[in-house]
């Protein structure tokens, strides 16, 4: 039954997907100091090596998308659901490029602005509070990391749509997402109604439809197996070593949905077939080099790629 009425539980015009954001990302600002990195990084991080920090492990994360994105000085980056801005203002400051990030969160977006103005990337680095629905382009480059979750099924077709239209001739896209290795499902009502709601965990084929019908060249798919597995170890460790913080800033009954969730996805990764998706996408086949040489440069004993000369 959830999964024929999925459909009707996760159609999210922008109002309702304006709401389901400040369910979970309006939360207080302190909550996230908790147990994410420095960088606010809330995706999934990259254990290029076993015995990685969280911290290295997020850099990574974004050093490694960077590179997916092939970006050069001056180049316009449309990053969609930019968060507390890490993944814009990384690219700002070590690519050189331009980066307009949008966000429907409203703690998010002022989190974000207050971090470009003292790094004094804000010339480089912009944020909005805005549906990626509203966005105007092209854009050279696209990031979306973590958002394509909170996006609904229904609504797939006119999201690529829309990136498609977005993109520049020689453009490309990534987008880091959470899926399943399995056949399209439901949604956890506990996940549903306390944590996500309106979110939802795609299978491979049901986003690769959307992409198809868009008109996208499948430049690379690549399957993160375990690595949000140890990233949510990471996160629950964190929660659990400041938790009399969080239970001053709510509750004792919040601080144990808090560890449930944390917990709960962390197995859903190591036992239920559950992965992250990174697709690159492009507008020309010629957009995208023909191997994956270029996302490893010669220092390969950090497992962080370089930054852009």
């Amino acid at each position: 039954m959830r999964t024929w009425l999925r459909i009707a539980r996760q159609w999210n015009p922008a109002p309702r997907a304006r709401a389901n954001v400040a369910h979970h990302y309006d939360l207080s600002a302190r909550l996230y100091d908790l147990f994410l990195d420095a960088d606010r990084q809330y995706s999934c991080a990259y254990f290029a090596r076993p015995d990685m920090s969280l911290e290295e492990a997020q850099l990574a994360k974004k050093r490694h998308i960077a590179a997916k994105l092939l970006l050069r000085p001056g180049m316009r980056v449309l990053d969609i659901g930019c968060g507390w801005g890490g993944m814009a203002l990384t690219l700002a400051r070590d690519y050189g490029v331009q980066v307009t990030g949008v966000t429907l969160s409203e703690e998010q977006l002022k989190l974000a602005r207050e971090r470009a103005a003292k790094a004094g990337l804000s010339d480089r680095a912009e944020f909005h509070l805005m549906d990626y629905r509203d966005v105007e382009g092209p854009f050279d480059r696209i990031v979306s990391v973590g958002m394509f979750e909170h996006v609904g099924v229904p609504h797939y077709r006119a999201y690529f749509a829309k990136v498609q239209a977005l993109l520049a001739e020689d453009g490309v896209a990534l987008i880091h997402t959470i899926g399943r290795s399995q056949p399209p499902g439901s949604t956890s009502p506990w996940i549903d109604r306390y944590i996500f709601p309106g979110g939802y965990v795609p299978s491979l084929s049901e986003a690769m439809s959307a992409v198809e019908k868009a008109g996208l060249v499948t430049a690379d798919i690549e399957v993160w197996r375990l690595h949000y597995a140890e990233t949510l170890r990471h996160w629950h460790d964190r929660f659990v070593a400041r938790q009399d913080e969080a239970r001053a800033l709510y509750d004792a009954r919040f601080c144990r949905m808090w560890r449930y969730y944390l917990i709960a996805s962390e197995l859903t990764f190591r036992l239920n077939a559950q992965v992250v998706f990174q697709l690159q996408l492009a507008r020309r086949q010629e957009a995208v080099p023909l191997t994956r040489d270029y996302l490893y440069p010669a220092d390969r004993r950090t497992g962080l790629p370089h930054a852009a000369e």
